[in-house]
């Protein structure tokens, strides 16, 4: 029977090359559907308790905004990623983040704050997303106490 390639002892060569060269592009492919905006959580933060709180499922890109509270001042503490923000410059972080939206429609804001933080000091962050034109905001909770 004739045969087709392949060494001379009926063992079929394996080719290395182009494996790596299908890995190689699947790796690029995953790399570049993946989001490039990560986002930057502040660990120090605790939640509030949302028990009839839902996940979004969906993958919009954000921007996020934590809102840690400094019970020895009672202030809070802006960042907006993992940088800190100036609250008096309204206009400054609205720009940013008309920015960072530009164009794109399903932008959204999340707000982290922490359960001590007062109520007025998380309106700041929702006037930053109107001045920007933000009309998706989510807020952060838990659903347990866990």
């Amino acid at each position: 029977m004739g045969g087709g390639g392949g060494g001379g002892d009926g063992e079929p060569e394996f080719q290395v090359a182009p494996m790596i060269d299908v890995l190689l592009v699947l790796l690029i492919f995953f790399m570049s559907i993946t989001s490039a905006q990560v986002l930057k959580v502040d660990k120090n933060i605790e939640l509030p308790l949302a028990v009839h709180g839902k996940k979004r499922d969906d993958k919009a890109a954000a921007g996020l905004i934590n809102i840690s509270w400094d019970a020895t001042t009672g202030q809070a503490k802006y960042k907006l990623d993992d940088r800190e923000l100036d609250p008096n410059d309204k206009e400054g972080i609205a720009r940013e983040l008309a920015a960072r939206k530009g164009n794109n429609k399903d932008f959204r804001l999340l707000i982290r704050a922490d359960k001590s933080c007062h109520a007025k000091f998380i309106s700041k962050a929702l006037e930053w997303g109107g001045e920007a034109g933000i009309d998706n905001i989510a807020f952060s909770g838990l659903n347990n106490e866990n």
